[in-house]
C-alpha cells in the first residue's frame, strides 16, 4: 500500500476536527451561456468515479480523481493541492457511507459555493460491514461502502452522476441521458459474459485480505469464508490467523484474495501454510495493468478468480 506523508494540511484538518458529515450547500446554478462550450470541471474522490463520470459526460467534462488507484481510500491523507482542485471544480463526486472520511473537511475548507456534491451511494441497498458490526461510532459503521464492486449498484451510481451533470448543464440533457443508457447497456453485456464464464465453477470459496468484496461476491456467486484484516492498517491476532489456516485446510479453500493497495506479507504466509494460491485483485481501476476502466477492472477480477478456481 502506498503511504503518503502527512502534510501540514492533513494535520491541521485533523486537529480542527472537521471530518463531519451532512454538509449543506445553496442551490447550484446552471452554467451560463458564456461558459456553455467549456468542459465542466468535475472532481472524483476515486478513479472508479472518474471513469463513470467520463462515460456519462464524455467531451462535456474534464474530470480528475483525488486518488490515483494505488492508495487506500480508507487512509488517504489530503494534500494542499486537493483544496485547490475543489475550489476550481463545479462538481465533486464521492461514494459516501463513511468511506472518504477525509473529504468533508476538504469541501468545507475549499469554500466553493458553486460546487455540487454528488453522493453516489444514496439509494443503494447497503450490506452490513461484518468486521465492524455493532460499532455505529465507526466511520464505516453505516455499512460496507465498497458498493461499486457490484455492477448493478454502479448503474444507480451512474444515474446520480447523470442527474448532477444535468443540473449543472441542462442544455446537454439528452446527450447525458443517451450516454447513460449506452453505458448501462454495456454493463449488462459485461455481466452476461462474466456469468457464462462462472457457470463451470464448482468451488467458489475464497478468503479476502480485507472486507471489501461482499458486493462483488454476492453478484458473482463467490463465497467469502473469512478476511485476514478486520480493518485496513490493523494487524490480525495470531489466533485469528491460526483459525484462518485451519479453515482453509478444512474447507479446501484454494484462493486467498489480496490487493495491490495492501501489504502482501500476510496472504503469502497463509498461502505457504496451507497451499492456497494468492490472487491479486483490485477494487479500484488503474491499480493493475488491464484495469484502467471500471468495466475492464470487473472483467479482470472475475477472470483472475475463474482461472484460479477452475478444475
Amino acid at each position: 500500500m502506498m503511504v503518503h506523508e502527512k502534510t501540514t494540511l492533513g494535520i491541521l484538518l485533523l486537529t480542527m476536527g472537521l471530518f463531519g458529515s451532512g454538509l449543506s450547500a445553496p442551490p447550484i446554478p446552471a452554467i451560463d451561456s458564456a461558459a456553455a462550450d467549456e468542459p465542466i470541471k468535475v472532481l472524483a474522490t476515486l478513479p472508479v468515479l472518474k471513469d463513470l463520470v467520463q462515460e456519462v459526460g464524455r467531451d462535456r467534462v474534464a474530470v480528475t480523481s483525488l486518488l490515483s488507484g494505488l492508495e487506500s481510500e480508507h487512509t488517504y491523507t489530503p494534500k494542499p493541492t486537493d483544496i485547490l482542485a475543489i475550489q476550481d471544480a463545479r462538481m465533486l463526486v464521492r461514494i459516501g457511507l463513511g468511506l472518504e472520511v477525509w473529504v468533508d473537511a476538504l469541501i468545507k475548507n475549499a469554500d466553493n459555493p458553486r460546487l455540487l456534491v454528488i453522493t453516489t451511494s444514496i439509494g443503494v441497498p447497503v450490506l452490513k460491514n461484518q468486521d465492524i458490526a455493532g460499532r455505529p461510532d465507526h466511520p464505516l459503521g453505516m455499512g460496507d461502502p465498497h458498493i461499486w464492486l457490484d455492477p448493478e449498484n454502479a448503474k444507480l451510481m451512474v444515474r446520480h452522476i447523470t442527474e448532477g451533470l444535468i443540473k449543472i448543464d441542462p442544455t446537454h440533457k439528452k446527450a447525458y441521458l443517451r450516454n447513460q443508457a449506452q453505458y448501462i447497456q454495456d454493463l449488462d453485456q459485461t455481466q452476461q459474459r462474466l456469468m457464462v464464464k462462472l457457470k463451470p465453477l464448482q468451488n467458489k470459496k475464497i478468503i479476502t485480505h480485507h472486507a471489501a468484496w461482499s458486493y462483488f461476491a454476492r453478484r458473482f456467486g463467490f463465497v467469502i469464508r473469512g478476511s485476514i484484516a478486520s480493518q485496513v492498517g490493523t494487524e490480525p491476532s495470531a489466533k485469528h490467523l491460526s483459525d484462518l489456516i485451519q479453515m482453509i485446510k478444512t474447507d479446501k479453500i484454494r484462493v486467498i484474495v489480496s490487493e495491490p493497495q495492501l501489504n502482501p506479507k500476510l496472504p503469502q504466509i497463509l498461502a505457504q501454510e496451507t497451499g492456497a494460491r494468492v490472487v491479486i485483485l483490485t477494487p479500484i481501476p488503474g491499480a493493475l495493468p488491464g484495469t484502467e476502466t471500471y468495466r475492464s477492472m470487473i472483467e479482470y477480477d472475475v477472470d483472475q478468480l475463474v482461472n484460479a478456481l477452475k478444475d
